[in-house]
Parts: structure tokens; C-alpha cells; sequence
């Protein structure tokens, strides 16, 4: 069987690093890849958008199964394209990838569905909003409605916050053509959790729970990045919790989209805020999130393709989805200065330490092969995971192959996974 991945970053290499395991495959193919995914797979120079180029990639070499790893691809449509030449792809076609694209989508989905979730507003205005946080209550979230990489959320403490945040999002276009519609939602707190879910248009089948840290800084400091780092499974994620959401959150979540005529096959990604009142969805992903993907693969029994094709079957039902009696730390090593500038280009040096390492993993995200070596080229550059029999054995052997790497500007957090001590 052959298998084309599309996507460049550290889900990419989780997702073929779990497809290289597959005894049905025979070549795996990445456009654009990386150069950890390199290591596994033959990288094709061809862009995340451009559709002409995949399909026509896609037909010249028979692929058998096509992956979209990525958001900006899925919700472009790039599914339809491929399935207009009678290919055979893994995620949701344009239509239902919505679910991601358009916050606003996803909140009125909610709201008519009766899915838990935060009480907000839309506003395609920058002047009916402004009018609007007159009146709020803080703090607030200012959501920007598209594909903003994870960068497009806000938290306003008070009102000359939320007036700036407008300014950035509406009228600067900090987050592009994303910002040209604001969700102004109320503010949740409690312990965050990503759930990972199969989905084949009608049975749902969730993955084991993850918990990512989102800002650069230790302590939850600093910008929004796309995750600094992440640990599965969540000690948050109770029985209690996981019942709840079954009754009203994931089942309803697929059904109501079937319902809209809007079929969703692939990967839910539900972003969840576990409150005093219970759960409630903060957001919904249309693909594997990133770096949760690098903790939650690599503690999946099944066989990646079988399961991805059962989705695009219908018969998901057939699959008893299994996850190992253990846990995963996620570290990501980024470049100083990420995400707002910083360099590229530095050799990367320990990597063979990884080889023949059953327990110890390197994700590649932001890295290119060249005459020097392997070098950095990207804010995210790797994601080292390691297992363990519980969370804080796997957060102390993660700390410690984290060490094994070096480049330049190495940066990464001390706080990975700190909340399991107050578990």
C-alpha cells in the first residue's frame, strides 16, 4: 500500500512515524515533509495548497490512501479534489472541516444542538463590537473566526484590553482575513483538555486524553504559540467527566453535523474546559492537534491505516480502538524568540541518540536537511516524547532526552506537565 501524508510539522511525523508500523504498507510518501520525516518517508516538494500539484502527484503514483494532516488544507477543500479523482482520503471534506474553519460555525452549531459550551456573540463589525464590550462582563475571550495557526484567542482582563484586542484582530489584521469576523465569548475557567476522536460520518470513537500548554513561558507566561508542550493521558479526565461527555458532548457533536448535511469523517479534535458547572467545549479541531498527536500516537495499539480506513469505510463500529496502560511527555524545543521572530539555519546536533529507542521519541517540526547537516528552520523545531509507566516518569525521562539535542537557541519550558502534581 502506498501512502502520501500531507503536512510538514511534528503531527506529520507522529502520523507517519504510526503508519511506517502498518504491516499493509509499502511506501509512505510526505509533500512537503521535513527532515525527521525524511528519515521515513520520501518528501515531495510540493506545497500544502497546491491541490493541482497533490492530485496530480497523488494520481501519477497510485497512491492508495492520502493523509491531510493539516487545518489550512482541510478546510481549502482539499479532500473534495482528491475525491473528485476517485482517491481514496483520510479527513473531512470542505464542508465539514467548517467545524474548524469558522468559530462562528462552530458556536451557532452548539448553540442550536444545545452542546455545552461558553455563551458568546459574533460580530462582523469592529463598531457593533466595541458597543457590545461596553456593556460585558470581564474577562472576556476575543476569538478571531478562521485559521489563525492557534495564535487568534485573547483573554481581556477589562475593557481597554478587549478594545485593544479589537484594534488587532478587526482592524490591524495581526491574524489576516481570519479577523474579518470576531467571537466575543465569555470566560471559562477550569482545567483545559484535549480529547482526540475517530469519526466516520456516524460512530465515534474517542483516543486516550491530552493536555497541551499553549503559552511560551513558564507558568503559562507570554504569546500563544501552536503548543509548547503536552501529556496523555489528562488525570483530570475522569470517568465521570469522559460519561458526561459522551452523553451530551461527542455523539451529539457528529450527529448534529450529519444533520446540517455536513457528514464529517476523519479527525475531531475536541478542546475542552472541565468547569464547576461540567464540562464545555472551548473549541473544535478538524485533524490531530499538534503536539498532542506526538503523545497520543504513540500510545495507540491499533494499526493507524486500518482504523483510517474503516473512517472512510463507515465501519468504524468494527474497531475496538486500544491505547497502552501507560503515559507520554511532550517537550517542544523551540528557537529563542519564538513565536515572534527568531533564527533559522543552526545545526542541530544529538539526534542519533534517538535511533533503535523504543521509549524515547524525536518529532521533527521545523527542520531542513542540507549539506551542514540537519538545521532549524522553523519556530517549533522538534518535540521530544517519552513514555513512562505513569506522567511524572514520563516527564522526567522527557526532560532527559530533551538534553540529548542541542542548537543555538534552544529553548523549551520547565513547567511541562507541572498540573499532574496537583492531581
Amino acid at each position: 500500500m502506498k501512502v502520501l501524508i500531507v503536512g510538514s510539522g511534528g503531527r506529520e511525523h507522529a502520523i507517519a512515524m504510526s503508519v511506517a508500523k502498518s504491516p499493509a504498507l509499502d511506501k509512505i510518501y510526505c509533500a512537503p515533509g521535513n527532515a525527521g520525516i525524511g528519515m521515513i518517508a520520501e518528501c515531495v516538494p510540493i506545497g500544502v495548497m497546491e491541490f493541482e500539484k497533490i492530485t496530480a502527484f497523488a494520481k501519477e503514483k497510485e497512491i492508495d490512501l492520502t493523509i491531510v494532516g493539516m487545518d489550512d488544507p482541510l478546510v481549502g477543500g482539499l479532500v473534495d479534489e482528491l475525491e473528485k479523482e476517485g482517491m481514496r482520503v483520510f479527513g473531512p471534506r470542505k464542508n465539514a472541516a467548517i467545524l474548524e474553519g469558522s468559530k462562528a460555525f462552530s458556536k451557532d452549531l452548539m448553540k442550536k444542538y444545545q452542546i455545552p459550551t461558553a455563551g458568546y456573540e459574533t460580530f462582523d463589525s469592529a463598531d457593533e463590537a466595541l458597543t457590545y464590550l461596553e456593556g460585558a462582563d470581564f474577562p472576556v475571550v476575543l476569538k478571531a473566526d478562521g485559521l489563525a495557526l492557534g495564535k487568534g484567542v485573547l483573554i481581556c482582563q477589562n475593557l481597554e484590553e478587549a478594545r485593544e484586542g479589537v484594534r488587532t484582530i478587526m482592524l490591524e489584521h495581526q491574524f489576516g482575513s481570519a479577523g474579518n469576523r470576531l467571537v466575543i465569548e465569555e470566560f471559562l475557567t477550569g482545567r483545559e483538555v484535549s480529547v482526540l476522536s475517530f469519526v466516520d460520518g456516524r460512530t465515534i470513537k474517542t483516543m486516550t486524553s491530552a493536555q497541551d500548554h499553549k503559552r511560551a513561558g513558564d507558568g503559562d507566561t507570554g504569546l500563544n504559540t501552536g503548543g509548547m508542550g503536552t501529556f496523555s493521558p489528562s488525570p483530570f479526565y475522569t470517568e465521570e467527566v469522559e460519561d458526561f461527555c459522551k452523553k451530551y458532548i461527542y455523539q451529539s457533536t457528529v450527529d448534529a453535523m450529519a444533520a446540517e448535511g455536513r457528514e464529517f469523517k476523519g479527525i475531531i479534535f475536541f478542546g475542552l474546559m472541565l468547569t464547576e458547572k461540567g464540562p464545555r467545549v472551548l473549541e473544535y479541531n478538524a485533524r490531530f492537534g499538534d503536539p498532542e498527536a506526538q503523545v497520543v500516537l504513540p500510545r495507540m495499539k491499533n494499526d493507524i491505516i486500518e482504523v483510517m480506513e474503516a473512517c472512510i469505510d463507515g465501519r468504524l463500529d468494527e474497531i475496538d480502538l486500544q491505547f497502552e496502560d501507560n503515559a507520554a511527555v511532550c517537550v517542544v524545543l523551540a528557537s529563542e524568540g519564538y513565536p515572534v521572530k527568531y533564527e533559522k539555519g543552526l545545526v542541530i546536533k544529538g539526534l542519533e541518540k534517538f535511533e533503535g529507542q523504543d521509549s524515547y521519541f524525536c518529532f521533527h517540526a521545523g527542520t531542513k536537511r542540507t549539506e551542514q547537516g540537519i538545521v532549524t528552520n522553523g519556530g517549533r523545531v522538534l518535540g521530544i516524547t517519552a513514555k513512562g509507566k505513569d506522567l511524572k516518569e514520563a516527564r522526567a525521562n522527557a526532560y532527559k532526552a530533551a538534553e540529548w539535542v542541542s542548537f543555538d537557541n534552544k529553548y523549551m519550558r520547565h513547567d511541562i506537565g507541572k498540573a499532574i502534581d496537583e492531581a
